[in-house]
């Protein structure tokens, strides 16, 4: 059995990539405006870049990791599937 595809809106996919840009520039323009060394902006906006890249890199891994047990229960639908019915086919005979 196939699951359909979950297909997203274009106008929720440009609310989310609209929201992560308002986020990232006033994020930006807080760090720019703090009072605080140099360094210590770099080591914010450091911070944060990790942030943002970490939740990617998770949530990709987390969609992986789904996808990836969805496909081995495919493969075990269709092996258990094949059985049945080659089962079926020799109490036929």
């Amino acid at each position: 059995m196939q699951d359909a595809p979950i297909k997203h809106t274009s106008t929720w996919t440009m609310f989310t990539a609209g929201s992560f840009g308002v986020a990232a520039i006033m994020m930006g323009l807080g760090i720019y405006n703090l009072e605080a060394s140099f360094s210590a902006k770099g080591f914010y906006t450091m911070a944060a870049i990790m942030l943002v890249h970490t939740a990617v890199t998770l949530t990709k891994t987390m969609r992986d990791r789904e996808e990836a047990a969805k496909f081995h229960n495919r493969l075990e639908d269709a092996k258990t599937e094949k059985l049945l019915m080659d089962i079926s086919k020799s109490d036929q005979v």
